[in-house]
């Protein structure tokens, strides 16, 4: 059991990391961890870079061994981020000149790397693929 409360306190700790990360980059958060009322989309923040709504998804890893933290952003969870992003801009009513989707990667190094990908993919690109 031990395993799954480390990964747990990992992811914990880099959502937190990325979300400092992202206001000294200048975004604006405005909702962390925001889920659908149905509990089938989830985003790990949201916020505003300027005038573009920007859904973010952070994935921490202690190496890269297995791959980089954001290759594990796959089609489940782009479909989840983005049934959040329409709730979201549902129950907000606030129309943003543009929706975003951002990755952020945070690899536990020392020292540690924090990476952001803007626009890691667009709604019309995911359609199309799935």
């Amino acid at each position: 059991m031990k395993p799954a409360v480390d990964h747990l306190q990992r992811g914990k700790q880099g959502e937190l990391m990325a979300y400092r990360h992202l206001r000294k980059l200048g975004y604006t958060v405005v909702a962390r961890n925001y889920r659908t009322l149905d509990g089938r989309g989830e985003v790990d923040l949201v916020a505003w870079d300027g005038s573009d709504l920007v859904f973010v998804e952070v994935k921490t890893r202690a190496t890269d061994e297995f791959g980089t933290p954001e290759s594990a952003v796959d089609g489940r969870k782009r479909a989840g981020m983005v049934r959040a992003a329409r709730e979201y801009q549902r129950r907000s009513g606030r129309a943003p000149a543009r929706i975003r989707y951002d990755t952020v990667s945070v690899l536990l190094r020392d020292p540690v790397e924090i990476r952001v990908a803007r626009d890691s993919f667009s709604e019309r690109e995911w359609r199309c693929l799935n």
